[in-house]
């Protein structure tokens, strides 16, 4: 991110690793949003990851998740939970980050047992 006057610099970088990602989350420094379908969450998921889809994080972001909390948003490849995470951020969720890859890559690189869709 690029400093500016009216902007502050963010405290973390946009992206994360699925391995720095499941790191935090395991050692209990970050909530894992997982902003899929249901139907995906069904079919692969990660344990203790809320499920708040996509469609309906504007509606429950203010209710539900605490500005101060370190967000790790994960959907299936990086785009959905990128383009959420721009959103959080713009709402003063300052460390919210994607999880780069998506589940897909939390599969490949973390846990295998999660089935790959």
């Amino acid at each position: 991110m690029h400093k500016s006057a009216s902007y502050p610099i963010a405290m973390y970088d946009y992206e994360l690793t699925v391995q720095d990602a499941a790191a935090l989350v395991r050692e209990g420094k970050a909530k894992l949003i997982d902003v899929r379908e249901p139907w995906e969450n069904a079919t692969a998921r990660v344990d203790g990851g809320l499920l708040m889809p996509m469609g309906d994080v504007p509606s429950r972001a203010h209710q539900e998740l605490d500005p101060d909390d370190r967000l790790l948003i994960l959907c299936h490849h990086g785009a959905r939970s990128l383009s959420v995470t721009n959103w959080l951020r713009q709402q003063g969720f300052e460390a919210a980050q994607s999880v780069a890859g998506g589940i897909d890559a939390w599969s490949c690189a973390v846990d295998p047992r999660i089935p790959r869709y």
